[in-house]
């Protein structure tokens, strides 16, 4: 078994080409049921944000497995994979497992340090969860993924001192305006990235807002908070003319703000500059009316750089964190390393269980005198006679799976105890899964092992 990732993100794809790849709420679910159908993908998650689309993936083998993902993608997307197989990057196994941990601690995002994105891969494993896209694998990395990237947030200074990309498109805005105090701000959309925006223009003394949305009553729930202007989209395009600064981030498909629309507007301004900066992916603002005159616009990408000066402690703190993904992608291995010894302990666990009831029941036949607190008592202080016997055995082996000959160990254990028939009449295909040979995250890898591909491990897009 193996662990992959096929994505895209900002470093390896502007936003023209990444706004191509984005997925609909609505459409995840059938996209992960065309994942599941995707030849030897036996589990799956889609992480698609403004800045990244990833899909990782539980595969049974790694030949062929970049083809056949590149092969959903374009069936998906319905775009020819020359157009894009050259952004893609690929990591396996080891990266590919180092690779979610720092995107969930936000060491691969455009803003280091930022917290949306903990958020994001979260709602991305509970919704692959509930299409019954993930298994053992992947129900166990993801929450150890988030958890870490919970443990990051509240035990390191990484999210201190403001560097979003809301906190970003502000301070760009700032760079051209200077202080907002006579400034008239339309926001488009109501989502968390607008609110966040309308909060960072009001601490820089903004005077007005006007917050547009689709929907009227999300607009009004936003724009009350700071004391703002509510509006739909249709008729927030007759307001363009009002004001000095336009911050677009809504959900739409298609353009919403059109270059015969603004170029309208201006005719109203007198020369008045309109700055327009679009933090939407797929994109609100057509890139034809930055062309316009006396209108300066912006997308998402434009935003990388702006806050260098507070990331610089964020890199320090980068470095701790770099840390606790080694320790974690230890704690993973680990885990995996019970996994295969699973259906053994398993099987001793109901022999001992079936020779203890057999027991008690032909001791109570030859003891029918026995009340019921007696035969309880018995049962209870024999069981515990069983669990400690056992208790040794087990973890005994969940330590020697671990070695070296960690196999040999395995069949010992199964011989020794005599347990072959119920390994053959118990086990599942679960338990076929994460014991085949095949499995590249080996259960028996050692810890300096690990540690040691992690450190030849590139995180540079991987040839696909």
């Amino acid at each position: 078994m193996h662990i992959v990732v096929v994505g895209l993100n900002y470093r390896t794809a502007p936003v023209e080409v990444r706004e191509k790849f984005t997925f609909a709420d609505k459409d995840l679910p059938e996209a992960l049921r065309h994942l599941k159908l995707t030849k030897s993908v036996l589990e799956g998650v889609i992480v698609a944000t403004c800045n990244r689309t990833e899909i990782y993936v539980v595969v049974d083998r790694l030949h062929m497995c970049g083809y056949f993902i590149r092969s959903f993608m374009e069936q998906w997307f319905g775009i020819s994979r020359e157009e894009f197989t050259s952004h893609l990057y690929i990591y396996e196994d080891e990266q590919a497992i180092s690779h979610l941990f720092r995107v969930t601690c936000s060491l691969d995002s455009m803003v280091l340090g930022e917290t949306q994105i903990l958020g994001q891969v979260r709602s991305a494993f509970l919704q692959s969860q509930e299409n019954n896209a993930t298994g053992v694998w992947f129900n166990m990395l993801f929450k150890q993924a988030v958890t870490l990237g919970k443990r990051v947030h509240s035990e390191t200074t990484i999210g201190e001192s403001a560097v979003s990309i809301s906190y970003a498109a502000v301070e760009l805005g700032k760079r051209i305006f200077g202080l907002f105090t006579d400034k008239k701000v339309l926001i488009l959309g109501a989502g968390k990235m607008s609110e966040l925006t309308v909060k960072h223009l009001y601490a820089n003394g903004a005077d007005e807002v006007i917050v547009a949305n689709r929907t009227l009553s999300r607009a009004e729930e936003v724009a009350i908070k700071f004391n703002g202007t509510p509006c739909t989209l249709e008729t927030a395009v007759n307001r363009l003319d009002e004001v000095d600064i336009l911050i677009s981030s809504t959900g739409a498909k298609e353009y919403i703000l059109t270059s015969s629309q603004v170029k309208e507007s201006m005719k109203n301004r007198q020369s008045r500059p309109l700055f327009i900066i679009d933090i939407a992916v797929p994109r609100d603002i057509d890139p034809v009316i930055g062309d316009l005159q006396n209108v300066f616009l912006y997308d998402i990408d434009d935003l990388e750089g702006i806050v260098e000066s507070n990331l610089e402690m964020r890199r320090g703190e980068a470095v701790k964190i770099e840390m606790m993904i080694k320790e974690e992608i230890i704690v993973f291995h680990q885990w995996l390393k019970t996994l295969g010894v699973r259906p053994a302990i398993r099987a001793l666990q109901e022999k001992s269980n079936s020779i203890h009831e057999d027991t008690m029941e032909s001791l109570f036949n030859k003891l029918p005198e026995l009340d019921d607190h007696q035969r309880k008592v018995i049962r209870r202080l024999t069981k515990s006679i069983v669990n400690q016997m056992m208790h040794d055995p087990i973890n005994r082996i969940k330590e020697m799976t671990g070695e070296k000959q960690g196999n040999e160990a395995l069949d010992f254990f199964t011989q020794i105890f005599a347990l072959e028939d119920q390994m053959s009449d118990k086990i599942d295909d679960k338990d076929l899964m994460v014991v085949s040979k095949k499995s590249a995250v080996s259960a028996s890898s050692k810890s300096s092992e690990i540690m040691s591909s992690l450190s030849k491990a590139s995180l540079m897009p991987a040839s696909l």
